[in-house]
């Protein structure tokens, strides 16, 4: 590693996409040593500016400097399946090399490649357990891993790499609970320069500071996640204290102007009618109107500032305060009465293996956490209850309507607009309810217009869920599989607020504890191997215990 200070300097940075879209014009910010979380609403540039700083991307305008090796785990991880572990970790040719060694083979070349690093073998080993993969060999290949653990051996290659300055993308997107917990560690332990990206609340938490990304700039904020939500919130109420405040002075402006034209009026009236009745002399007449039309002219111009400061004033404070809307939707016909039987699954065999042993039943309103590792089987047991999958064995049988959420959001037809596509879940709405209740789900106007395949991730998530909570049958069970994934923090929100006016059965497969905790969680359900109910303790144990 370097021994100069890191450091990551953006000076008037401008960089837009192909198509013209500008993402930075003039962005200055500088990172320094410790851990940042990066956060701002889906489209700010966070992914783009990470990218900048990589090399990945090359500015329009402005420079890019790193002092020290960067290190960047990107937001989508894509490994050749072929690749040994060794290869992904960047350490083969060195273990060859070694191993050629010990073998007998003393040729330059192998001690070349082995330089410093005799004991890359045991720092990779130590590296994989200390991501909870120790049992990956160092033989073994990509395909025979999870997702997630391609991921925790990605950010492995780059611990082992011992780089300056770590850039990370949403890493705890495809993490299980167990590896999230492990990429947390990884982060408290970081001593150099980190800058992550992320929607995780929890990983956000192990940070020192937040740089919040907004309109091409970043404000800063001191400690953590936690600390940031409290400081901001302090600072909206300042703001909105102060947009009320501006706008009474507003008004009072506009009186005082109206009140100053009724006078100055009075004034000319009882000039002209002095001049009508000629009671003074004609030069001392003029010279009055004179003077009262330049004391005239000057307290309007007086008045007229005053407003115009008024108005400005009033567009810095509401300048000041966030647009965030929150999704506000009454769902009355998904409620499901206490006790109502919604979900049985009977003797249940999945394909690749997880089972439900016996009869397991879900009643009411209740609020299901699914959780386990990745693998185990949730989404297989989120699909088979939906119909999209056959059981090898059982029976999974609603007794209520029900709506899925996957993963991959692939429920809207891309060539149809968000009313068109709510439409075909609800064919017997009219167009007018269709729009009136889009707009609480935050598409107005031409965005609800506007075709499927041209929205944003979180347009996207959002439309999506319009057509499954507005759907006839109303849905009196909702199915969710890891709907925070590839949302910010305004999304979360916005799927949180959605939730709390949902009054049916909902099930929900998330890695996100402190997501299942807003959304009020009734009951936890641990999938590993075979289903069994448990607790929020007895998760947050096996969490700390591996």
């Amino acid at each position: 590693m370097s021994t100069h200070p890191t450091s990551i300097a953006c000076t008037s940075l401008g960089f837009a996409w192909a198509d013209g879209t500008e993402v930075f014009d003039g962005l200055q910010v500088a990172f320094g040593p410790g851990r940042t979380g990066l956060i701002g609403t889906n489209g700010s540039g966070k992914s783009t500016l990470l990218k900048l700083i990589a090399g990945e991307l090359t500015p329009a305008d402005g420079t890019v400097r790193v002092s020290g090796e960067v290190g960047y785990l990107p937001q989508n991880v894509t490994l050749d399946t072929a690749l040994r572990v060794d290869a992904v970790l960047g350490i083969a040719a060195t273990r060859a090399a070694l191993h050629a060694i010990e073998a007998g083979d003393a040729a330059e070349e192998h001690f070349t490649a082995v330089g410093d690093d005799w004991d890359v073998e045991e720092r990779a080993v130590a590296t994989l357990d200390q991501l909870g993969l120790g049992h990956i060999g160092l033989d073994r290949t990509i395909g025979e891993v999870s997702g997630g653990e391609s991921v925790l051996l990605r950010l492995a290659a780059l611990l082992l790499s011992r780089p300056d300055v770590l850039l990370l993308d949403e890493p705890t997107n495809n993490l299980d609970l167990f590896a999230r917990q492990r990429l947390y560690a990884a982060v408290q332990a970081w001593s150099g320069v980190l800058v992550v990206v992320s929607h995780d609340r929890e990983l956000l938490d192990q940070v020192d500071q937040i740089a919040d990304l907004r309109g091409g700039e970043v404000s800063w904020y001191g400690g953590n996640f936690s600390a940031y939500e409290e400081t901001l919130a302090v600072e909206q109420e300042a703001a909105e204290r102060m947009v009320r405040v501006a706008e009474t002075d507003l008004k009072r402006q506009k009186r005082e102007l109206s009140e100053a034209h009724m006078k100055l009026a009075r004034r000319v009236r009882y000039g002209n009618k002095m001049y009508a009745q000629k009671r003074e002399p004609k030069i001392v007449m003029n010279a009055r109107k004179r003077e009262a039309q330049v004391s005239a002219g000057k307290h309007r111009i007086m008045h007229e500032e005053k407003l115009s400061e008024a108005r400005e004033r009033l567009d810095e404070a509401v300048e000041a305060v966030r647009d965030d809307d929150e999704i506000r939707v009454d769902l009355p016909f998904t409620a499901v009465p206490p006790g109502r039987q919604v979900l049985t699954l009977r003797e249940l065999t999945l394909r690749y293996g997880a089972e439900v042993k016996g009869e397991f039943d879900v009643r009411g309103p209740e609020r299901i956490a699914l959780v386990g590792r990745n693998g185990a089987g949730k989404t297989t047991l989120l699909r088979t209850v939906a119909g999209q999958l056959d059981p090898e064995a059982g029976e999974a049988e609603a007794h209520v309507p029900l709506r899925f959420l996957p993963q991959r959001l692939d429920v809207l037809d891309d060539a149809l607009s968000v009313v068109e596509n709510v439409a075909l879940a609800a064919p017997d709405a009219t167009n007018n309810r269709i729009r009136a209740r889009l707009a609480r789900f935050l598409f107005k106007g031409a965005k609800a217009d506007q075709a499927a395949g041209t929205l944003s991730g979180g347009e996207r998530f959002r439309a999506t869920l319009a057509a499954l909570l507005l759907a006839e049958p109303a849905p009196q069970l909702l199915m969710l599989d890891e709907p925070t994934n590839n949302l910010d923090m305004a999304g979360v929100r916005q799927l949180t607020s959605a939730l709390d006016s949902y009054e049916g059965a909902l099930i929900v497969a998330c890695h996100d504890l402190a997501f299942l905790e807003s959304v009020g969680v009734t009951r936890w359900l641990l999938l590993d191997g075979d289903l069994r109910d448990t607790s929020e303790e007895e998760v947050r144990e096996l969490l700390a215990a591996r």
